[in-house]
């Protein structure tokens, strides 16, 4: 087979998108390891559910404390900068850094790792005593060797130390 320079522009051209796509493993039902990451606060219980479609990712937050459960999707697009009505953060209560209801919150999502590593950026209006004002959010979604684990990184403009938590994949249920 002959090696020509438009088959090289062609290889040029599918390689990026190639290494943008999302490893099919991130994609199904997590369960959070309550004794390997950061408290809660005032959640028992977290599952996520990533729905994996092209560019797009559903992060789906289902959450209980007691009898009550709450849900909330955050939906990020890799292939470009998006807006998220309500984004849905984990709460750290005791800071007093509360969600503007119904906020549109600018974010932008890509792929790191070949894959492997949702990275997640997004500028959340938030309340305090003091007024509305914006709260940087960084995650990265990492897939853990073996592909039965999931961590997630989060750092926060307000906090000075990262929030950690671990998932664990569960199969067989819905």
């Amino acid at each position: 087979m002959k090696f020509t320079a438009w088959k090289l522009l062609g290889w040029l051209l599918v390689l990026p998108w190639a290494a943008a796509a999302a490893n099919p493993a991130l994609a199904g039902r997590w369960r959070l390891d309550l004794k390997r990451s950061t408290a809660l606060d005032g959640w028992t219980a977290w599952d996520l559910v990533v729905v994996l479609d092209g560019p797009r990712v559903e992060l789906r937050h289902e959450m209980q404390w007691r009898s009550t459960k709450a849900t909330a999707t955050n939906t990020v697009d890799t292939g470009q900068p998006t807006t998220v009505q309500d984004f849905f953060r984990v709460e750290q209560r005791h800071l007093a850094l509360y969600a503007v209801p119904g906020a549109a919150t600018p974010v932008r999502a890509e792929w790191l790792d070949g894959g492997r590593t949702l990275r997640v950026e997004a500028t959340v209006p938030v309340e305090s005593s003091q007024g509305t004002s914006p709260m940087r959010v960084y995650q990265e979604w990492r897939l853990i060797e073996g592909d039965r684990e999931l961590a997630l990184i989060e750092l926060h403009s307000t906090r000075g130390k990262p929030l950690v938590y671990r998932f664990t994949k569960i199969t067989g249920e819905k």
